[in-house]
């Protein structure tokens, strides 16, 4: 089992004073950290917005096959909407442990937008993986999904902003020519940010058997593309207990469902998030319920010109234990990225679009 490590902390209070001082911003993201903050002390209902947020990841993993289809888009290679089955694993096999809900995060910039506008240079054609609009279940099949995920989402990409304005206040004192709030920027005017929504679903013992004995059979060693990624704790649900079915529905239109019941913790302790160190060393880290991560991408490796390094991770979901239960895994991730035209190297002159469109080519299954 590998070992625990502590994550950096600091308070929300302490992002709005601009009081997180240099050395711990090193020890969050620099080139010996774990690559990883967490924001604590957070607006009185995110426990709440988490708590709902992550209850539809099952409630929407748990729909009939039919309904899921309808919300599949592969045009835009399952970057919106539904995915199944679409990703690769390091072992080379189709990913089917978990299912993901990708939402375009314009909604940020303005509520009527479902996805980034085009420009001269990236179009719905040439670039669907981003420009294809966002693909919502009817609200009679799934009712209160979309605010309950906008609403959770806005929450951790404004502190996002303020993870990033801290950033901003190390690069400018570091890193000769760098542009005033740069990131803060980047983050806070961008329509190309993305939402993932995952479900980890239950595995059978036969499931457990059979997978390959590496340590990252549930989500490949990789790194996040973007500038800062925001993470919630995972919910862990019994689903042999708790019914994800989604319930009758006569009356519910336009009201939220209701949450379902969160385990304490993990019945497995190997389920969760783990972080490969600068020295090589696999560590597993787990986020508080009541906080929000932020892991570096590779983007924000790009603008710190290398003052902060991206940090590759994976993360294994829960597997059948001894006491029964269908236990599956939720999560959400918000991946803060630039709009395809900012230009994310200025040495190579390489815009987010250009690199973003080399790394979805070659994490999708053709």
């Amino acid at each position: 089992m590998a070992p625990q490590a502590q994550a950096v902390t600091v308070s929300l209070d302490e992002l709005k004073n601009g009081t997180v001082s240099f050395d711990t911003l090193q020890q969050a993201f620099g080139p010996d950290s774990l690559g990883i903050l967490v924001v604590k002390d957070l607006p009185k209902d995110f426990v709440q917005l988490r708590h709902l947020g992550l209850s539809y990841s099952s409630y929407l993993g748990n729909l009939p096959k039919e309904e899921l289809e309808k919300v599949e888009n592969p045009k835009a290679k399952y970057l919106t909407g539904w995915s199944l089955g679409k990703e690769t694993l390091k072992n080379g096999q189709v990913d089917t442990h978990k299912g993901s809900w990708y939402a375009n995060c314009a909604f940020y910039i303005n509520p009527d937008l479902e996805c980034s506008l085009p420009t001269p240079d990236y179009s719905p054609e040439t670039f669907p993986e981003y420009l294809s609009p966002n693909v919502w279940p009817e609200e009679s099949v799934l009712p209160g999904f979309r605010p309950a995920l906008t609403s959770l989402c806005r929450l951790i990409i404004d502190v996002a902003v303020l993870v990033a304005r801290a950033c901003d206040r190390f690069a400018s004192s570091e890193i000769p020519g760098y542009p005033d709030a740069y990131l803060e920027h980047v983050v806070s005017t961008s329509t190309t940010s993305k939402a993932r929504l995952l479900h980890y679903y239950p595995q059978e013992p036969t499931d457990a058997a059979a997978a390959p004995s590496v340590d990252d059979d549930w989500c490949a060693t990789h790194l996040d593309h973007g500038c800062l990624t925001g993470l919630t704790s995972a919910m862990f649900i019994d689903e042999e207990a708790t019914n994800p079915a989604v319930p009758d529905v006569v009356g519910l239109t336009g009201a939220s469902l209701p949450p379902l019941e969160e385990l304490p913790s993990s019945p497995d302790p190997e389920a969760g998030l783990y972080i490969k160190s600068r020295t090589g060393e696999i560590v597993q880290v787990k986020i508080p319920r009541d906080c929000i991560a932020f892991q570096t991408g590779e983007t924000l490796e790009r603008i710190t010109s290398g003052k902060f390094k991206a940090v590759p991770h994976f993360v294994r979901g829960a597997r059948p234990s001894p006491g029964g239960g269908r236990i599956a895994r939720n999560t959400l991730a918000v991946f803060t990225q630039p709009n395809l035209g900012e230009e994310v190297d200025r040495e190579q002159h390489l815009t987010f679009g250009e690199f973003a469109r080399g790394v979805v080519a070659k994490n999708t299954v053709s």
